[in-house]
Parts: structure tokens; C-alpha cells; sequence
């Protein structure tokens, strides 16, 4: 997968990622081709840039499956959207809609359980809240399952990260879509939603399955394990293990997007962050089990490795860290005559020396005057 600037886009790429307006509703959807009609509108609303399955539009790729459908993902979106705005407008949430948004979550988490999670959306800047929330809803559920949750905890555990960010519908959307600092007060004022939502849970415990267990996902998806994070500064089991699962998510999806205030994250880039930056903060066990199922290096990744140049074709379970990739240059960006595949697993994570993506890789691609994208088709199209 390739990140290109919208003004460098071609007629005929494949979109491998959905873009998303605030209600859910796709300006484009994965596996979609890019026409002009599309590319002036992306340009018109203001999308920077769109991650593509190849940068030549003659080789029809399709993006990598993800860990659920396209269609669940929209429509969670949309229904968390209406959710949302009912309990700013009027104090009332749509429970029996977010009870069912759960439930397909669960019902693709499951069904898809060998997929990895791969890149997922872009999203315009207003329309964070309600994709983040399906987002950390869907990372949650794939977490319970390889836990071997019950069908009712599973079903509590997505349920409260779909609610967790509940709170947010209180805080002012000049400090939620603010693109430079928070300065202290804002940042207080943020700091409140963890306790405002528990208390709109508990202000509607008599919609709610659980409403204890939904509230303490919402109050506590900010605390750390340390004892540094707030609002009360749980530590270690102090923090229900549900919280748990949900701190891992939300931080994992608000590092891989873009904000007003940065550009998204790759995967391997977060897993870093998370693992060794931020590393007390999060359930070390869980936090593996997470990143044993997120594709490091999703499915069309250019990487640069002990071997010489290659592009990721497969990444596995509990491997994530070293895909297999097809070898097509040496470490000096010389052509190989003959592509070599792979197993990184053998090698260890200090295989891959670096990601080559953003400006570097469309120098790149020019570079070696191909796309490296034609190593993934399948052998019988690969001419």
C-alpha cells in the first residue's frame, strides 16, 4: 500500500483505504478505482492524501482483507454518529443501536478471526470521535477474542469501547478539533471526559446491560498501569481489565491517524511508541497479544532489510514483526535479476532496518522506474 498525494493521483488506482465524513457515509471506499470526479473531490474537501494498493494504476490489486467487513464498519460509524448527537441534543442514547453495532462487530471479529487488523480509514477532522469510538470498539473486540472471552463479556468489552469516549459529547468542539495546543485549561477540560461518561452511563444504567462495567471502561481507559494516568490513578488490577483492553486501542488508533495537529502514525512506528516509549503505561500481556493480530507492516509495504529492498507479502500471527517479503533489490537499490521470498521470521525484528514510504518512496519508485506492487499479484498474472 502507497501513500500518495491527492494531486499525484492517477485515474485507475485502487483506494485501500475508506475516507469517511462524520455520519459514516464514504466519499470512497476500499477497493474503490479513482476516477477525476473523485480526485476533484477529495481536493474540494480538503483530504491530503489517499494510501493506494500501487501507484501504477495497470496493476489491478486488491487491498488486504481486514478484520471486519466494510460494511459493518460504515454502519457502526453512522449509528455511533446518531448515537452521539442524541445524548448531546437530548440526554437520550439509542441503546438497542449501539447493542447492535456490537453485535456485528462481534460476528466479523469472529468470523474473520485469521485476518490481521491492517490500515483501516481516513477520516475528516469532525468525524474523529464517532470512527475513533467503532475503531477502538473493533481493536477491543479482536483483544477479548483472542482471550477467549465469553460471549457476555466479549459483547460488555465492545459495548463499553464503543461508549468510552461517551463523555466527549460534553466537551466543547473548539478544544476537540483545536489544531495547535491545548493550552492547561483546554487540556483540563479534556481530561474531564473519562468522568463525564461514566456518569452518562450511570445516568442511563436503567438502557444499559452492566452499567457498572461500562462506566469503569469509560472512567478508566486513561489510566496507566504505573499509576501515572488519570483521573484517579489506578494501578496495575486496580484498573478493570475491560479498561484495559480499550487503553491499548484508543491509543493504538489515535497515534495511526491524522489529526489536525499531526500526521498518522505507520503501525510499526506506534508499536515502537507503545512498547518502548510508553511501555508502563499498558498491560504487558495484552498489549503482546495486540500486537501479535496488527499487520506491522501491512500487506504492500516497501521495507528496507538486512537482505536489500522488499515488499511485504504476508504477515502471520505472532509474527508481525518479520513478514515474509519478496526481495527485489540489493542495499544499493540494484534491480535483483530474479526476486527472492523471504521468511523474516528466522532473522529476528532487527531484519527490517527501516519503512520506505511518504516523499521517500515516491522518490523511490522513480528511482528504480517500477512499482514493486507487481510482485503481489498472483504468479500466473506476474508479467
Amino acid at each position: 500500500m502507497i501513500r500518495i498525494p491527492v494531486k499525484k493521483l492517477k485515474t485507475g488506482m485502487i483506494v485501500s483505504q475508506s475516507i469517511y465524513n462524520k455520519r459514516g457515509a464514504s466519499y470512497l471506499v476500499k477497493g474503490q478505482r479513482i476516477t477525476m470526479q473523485y480526485i476533484r473531490q477529495l481536493k474540494k474537501i480538503g483530504i491530503p492524501t489517499v494510501t493506494v494498493t500501487s501507484s501504477d494504476p495497470s496493476i489491478n490489486l486488491p487491498p488486504p482483507e481486514d478484520i471486519v467487513q466494510e460494511k459493518t464498519r460504515v454502519t457502526a460509524i453512522e449509528k455511533v454518529f446518531d448515537a452521539f448527537q442524541s445524548v448531546e441534543e437530548t440526554g437520550r442514547l439509542d441503546a438497542s443501536a449501539m447493542e447492535d453495532v456490537a453485535d456485528k462487530i462481534i460476528f466479523d471479529v469472529i468470523q474473520r478471526r485469521e485476518n490481521l487488523v491492517q490500515l483501516t480509514d481516513i477520516r475528516l477532522h469532525d468525524a474523529y470521535t464517532f470512527a475513533h469510538s467503532v475503531n477502538v470498539a473493533i481493536l477491543s473486540a479482536m483483544v477479548g477474542n483472542l482471550c477467549h472471552f465469553s460471549k457476555d463479556d466479549l459483547f460488555l468489552l465492545t459495548l463499553g469501547a464503543l461508549l468510552h469516549d461517551l463523555g466527549k459529547v460534553s466537551t466543547p468542539l473548539n478544544i476537540l478539533n483545536k489544531t495547535t495546543s491545548l493550552d492547561q485549561d483546554e487540556f483540563a477540560t479534556i481530561r474531564e471526559h473519562p468522568i463525564n461518561g461514566a456518569k452518562r452511563i450511570h445516568s442511563m444504567e436503567h438502557l444499559l446491560p452492566s452499567p457498572g462495567i461500562l462506566a469503569a471502561i469509560a472512567s478508566q481507559h486513561h489510566e496507566h498501569m504505573d499509576g501515572t494516568g488519570y483521573p484517579y490513578h489506578l494501578q496495575g488490577d486496580q484498573i478493570h481489565r475491560f479498561a484495559r483492553i480499550v487503553a491499548i486501542a484508543d491509543v493504538y488508533d489515535a497515534l495511526t491517524s491524522e489529526r489536525p495537529y499531526k500526521k498518522a502514525y505507520t503501525p510499526s512506528l506506534a508499536h515502537n511508541i507503545m512498547t518502548r516509549v510508553s511501555q508502563s503505561q499498558f498491560d504487558p500481556k495484552l498489549m503482546t497479544l495486540f500486537f501479535d493480530n496488527v499487520a506491522l507492516y501491512p500487506v504492500g509495504t516497501i521495507l528496507k532489510t538486512v537482505y536489500g529492498f522488499g515488499i511485504v507479502r504476508e504477515s502471520h500471527f505472532g509474527h508481525t514483526q518479520t513478514p515474509i517479503v519478496c526481495i527485489f533489490a540489493d542495499k544499493e537499490r540494484n534491480i535483483l535479476e530474479e526476486p527472492v521470498v523471504l521468511d523474516l521470521t528466522s532473522d529476528g525484528p532487527k531484519a527490517v532496518e527501516m519503512v520506505i514510504n511518504g516523499n521517500e518512496l515516491h522518490h523511490f519508485i522513480h528511482e528504480i522506474h517500477f512499482d514493486p506492487t507487481m510482485y503481489l499479484l498472483p504468479e500466473e498474472n506476474e508479467n
